[in-house]
């Protein structure tokens, strides 16, 4: 507790504060600062990682778990409840008032009381409310501290001028029964278990201890403060107050001198306490810092409790955080023309990659985390993990880790595991995705007529696997053992296989499940989930992928001098690219798929579905498209699927039910697979541009889904403006400009790669660091610092000649190399100059 001068924040300069009805960026401070509490959707920050952490919306609400959020959730945060109700946690503001109080809270919600100024800064992992009401001016701050299990709330409360003002600060949490779905649909067991405890300190401090019974002993939910606390509620019933027809926009207790100081044995529990800050003088502040954590007891937590209750001890932390953040963004760091570009990808796109990199699929506001069917997805995380390789790949290597051992020994993969299962090894950690719902179903033979497995999950994992090796040069790790997944047994008793025979198996695993063209099997289904035919149906995506595995496979083997696997794979990527350009062709384009019966999929003769996106850039990625095909591919592609708003994922959308093609028919025309601008394919078609030469059409692409510069049309785009969405609504829809699904979505991690991996051309590789840029040619010139295996590489680019791509020259450290690699160092800060021409 303390009584201080207000400081004033010295003046940054900002950018876009114009017109923008709801925020603006300010780059300056790394922040996108909403001004207007009435977002289109709801929007939020991650604050935390998956170890502990979670979600902060702009209204306050939290949604609080540690490992797992599906098993070890701690707040009741309801994300179908409307933007203005409570939603887990929130903060009352208290003002006497004659006899009574005036009340409201920074957030709005839920008091809904009108500010006289109202923002909220979402900072990289931290949200920050300054808000000004009844003569007073609060700031309220919330942060996980690095390496923590403790969600701090620093609040600072300033009496804006005149009279003194007696307050008060009541901070509420609302929990959450450890499984997460078991709160929604068991309301008999779960309250019988719910239970509040509160431990009063001779200091006068308090700690509210909360469990669900079963985890009493080995898991304690706890919520205290820095200073003594006079009352407190543990119980909703009472703090809301007459049997609950009291409101959170309005709770009858708070019009007492003091809660209750109910516990709770059963039912909802909360933790509210009241915090005196007494009189607080013309220009004086008041301060406070809350705790909310989960460790295995309160003697435990004992330490961590005493830590943030010093208030210098937060301000470390906070600042720690913040070094945290420098450190991690200084890994690359770019300076071009375009100051959209150089905002996005200095700051807002590597953060959205180090959160999917965190939570995977797990936990948003739109993939809820309840239950255990979701977990961390093979496909999602393989990909999460290449977009932050270069920032934290010892870090990814973990992550890598963890989904090479859910392959199994056959070569493809489970479709997902959950964390807290792998950790326990029970042998059931993970399982085979939507795939399960087509178990039953039997062919005319009374075979199973869909696959468990999905044809690209175990190829996205040889990607991953390459891109750390070429990061860090760190090849002992294909040596290393790891076990395959079987289900029913202990990691111990499983067949291992070294990190090399992991990656041999899944591009095997293709080799030897071929369709009748010659391509490899669908599967349930490929990248597009939303695509399931009978087994036997062939894919060009996954054709694709299979050949760029290939040859990052050839690139591993001649690395490690195998000269006769780099022959084999180079023989079965030849067999593959054959069979693709014989059959695959549609005349303009390339089909997207074959059913078992031959049936083609993205042909011209098709009702529905005539074009599909990714066949035309996954063809160019992996260089089974070539020639007069691979631009004609291209150029069809930005006829027929480009809008303002990003390439759609196929056109024209379905226009019912059509249970032959499954799920892809179930949204409307224009709506996500069914025809939407599906984001994750569009830097796919921006690298593809890329490596045809064609740096405008590829910037293009670039800025058309780039989210901050939806900044202007809002009430069009609706999600937040600082992370990309998963999709947007395409022009076959009424509501064609719309975004949903934000921040977890792999378009953070491709959209990152695209733009400094292709469009920068900045990119790892066994030999050296790759400069190969293919840029807009009204650029002149850019700068790019990228930090590579220890060393620091300062490169600038000129474009005279105002061309694309093409490196006429390159000078590392004052002496011209013949090549456009730049050669490893491992210490030090080196030069590169490269000319295009």
């Amino acid at each position: 507790m303390a009584t201080t001068k207000t400081k004033k924040p010295v003046a940054k300069k900002v950018t876009a504060k114009a017109a923008a009805k709801y925020g603006y960026f300010d780059d300056a401070k790394k922040e996108y600062v909403l001004t207007n509490p009435a977002t289109p959707i709801k929007w939020c920050n991650y604050v935390g990682t998956l170890n502990f952490g979670g979600i902060v919306d702009t209204t306050g609400g939290t949604l609080v778990c540690k490992g797992d959020p599906a098993l070890n959730r701690i707040t009741k945060y309801i994300a179908q409840m409307p933007c203005s109700d409570f939603k887990a946690s929130t903060v009352y503001i208290r003002v006497k008032d004659g006899k009574g109080y005036k009340i409201f809270s920074p957030f709005v919600v839920p008091t809904l009381t009108k500010m006289d100024k109202w923002e909220c800064h979402v900072g990289l992992s931290y949200m920050r409310w300054n808000a000004e009401a009844f003569g007073l001016a609060v700031q309220v701050t919330i942060f996980v501290p690095t390496g923590s299990n403790t969600l701090l709330q620093d609040i600072q409360v300033t009496n804006l001028g005149g009279a003194a003002k007696e307050v008060d600060i009541i901070p509420v949490y609302e929990f959450s029964h450890f499984e997460a779905e078991k709160q929604l649909t068991n309301a008999d067991w779960v309250p019988q278990t719910m239970t509040l405890k509160a431990h009063p300190e001779k200091s006068g401090h308090v700690v509210l201890e909360q469990y669900a019974y079963m985890k009493r002993d080995f898991a304690v939910n706890y919520v205290t403060a820095d200073c003594p606390i006079k009352s407190f509620d543990g119980d909703r019933r009472v703090f809301l107050g007459s049997n609950e027809m009291g409101s959170w926009a309005n709770p009858l207790s708070l019009q007492n001198k003091e809660l209750s100081n109910s516990e709770c044995d059963r039912g909802d529990n909360i933790a509210a306490l009241m915090i005196h800050a007494g009189k607080i003088a013309a220009k004086k502040t008041f301060r406070t810092c809350t705790q909310l954590g989960q460790e295995q007891s309160l003697k435990v937590a004992a330490k961590a409790i005493k830590k943030y209750r010093d208030l210098k001890n937060v301000d470390k932390a906070f600042e720690d955080l913040a070094q945290f953040w420098v450190k991690y963004l200084s890994t690359i760091q770019v300076e071009t023309p375009d100051a959209a570009f150089n905002s996005m990808v200095n700051v807002h796109n590597p953060r959205q990659c180090h959160t999917t990199k965190n939570w995977s699929r797990y936990l948003s506001l739109y993939q809820l985390g309840y239950g255990t069917s979701r977990g961390i997805g093979y496909r999602d995380s393989s990909q999460d993990l290449m977009g932050v390789m270069s920032h934290m790949p010892e870090e990814a290597l973990v992550l890598a880790k963890n989904l090479l051992s859910v392959q199994r020994p056959e070569g493809n993969a489970m479709h997902q595991y959950a964390p807290l299962a792998l950790e326990e090894d029970n042998g059931n950690e993970a399982n085979a995705g939507d795939s399960r719902e087509k178990k039953g179903v039997l062919d005319e033979n009374g075979n199973p007529a869909y696959a468990d497995w999905y044809g690209d999950d175990h190829l996205w994992i040889v990607l991953t696997v390459a891109n750390y090796l070429k990061e860090t040069g760190k090849l002992e790790l294909l040596k290393e053992e790891i076990p395959f997944y079987e289900a029913g047994k202990k990691r111990a008793q499983r067949e291992k296989g070294t990190v090399l025979e992991h990656l041999k198996r899944s591009v095997n695993f293709s080799r030897t499940h071929l369709g009748k063209h010659g391509l490899p099997l669908l599967g349930f289904a490929d990248w597009n989930d939303c695509m399931n035919l009978p087994l036997g149906a062939e894919s060009s995506f996954n054709t694709g992928l299979y050949a760029k595995a290939l040859l990052e496979m050839m690139d591993i083997c001649e690395t490690l001098g195998d000269k006769e696997s780099v022959e084999m794979y180079k023989g079965w990527y030849e067999d593959v690219k054959k069979a693709f350009n014989d059959c695959a062709w549609d005349g303009k384009w390339w089909i997207r798929w074959f059913g078992k019966d031959g049936t083609a999929y993205g042909t011209n003769k098709a009702k529905y579905g005539k074009i599909y996106c990714n066949s035309q850039s996954w063809s160019v990625m992996s260089g089974i498209a070539y020639g007069e095909r691979a631009v004609q591919g291209m150029d069809s592609l930005n006829k027929l699927l480009n809008t303002a708003n990003g390439v759609k994922s196929s056109t024209p959308g379905y226009r019912g039910f059509d249970p032959t093609v499954g799920g892809i028919s179930t949204y409307p025309p224009g709506a996500k697979e069914n025809g939407g601008i599906f984001l994750h394919t569009n830097p796919w078609v921006m690298i593809a541009e890329t490596i045809l030469g064609r740096g405008d059409k590829a910037f293009q692409y670039y800025n058309q889904i780039n989210p901050a510069a939806k900044n202007v049309k809002l009430d069009e785009f609706e999600s937040e403006p600082y992370c990309y969405p998963q999709n947007i609504l395409g022009d076959e829809h009424k509501q064609f400009g719309m975004g949903r699904n934000a921040w977890l979505s792999g378009t953070s991690s491709w959209t990152y790669q695209a733009a400094t991996q292709f469009i920068i051309g900045v990119r790892a590789s066994f030999k050296g660091l790759i400069v190969d840029p293919c840029i807009p040619s009204a650029w002149g010139e850019f700068k790019v610092t990228r930090k590579f295996r220890g060393a620091t590489y300062e490169v600038s680019v000129k474009n005279p000649k105002h061309v694309c791509k093409g490196v006429a020259k390159m000078v590392v450290d004052g002496k011209e190399v013949d090549s456009n690699v730049a050669p490893v160092f491992t210490s030090g800060t080196h030069k590169v100059e490269v000319t295009l021409g």
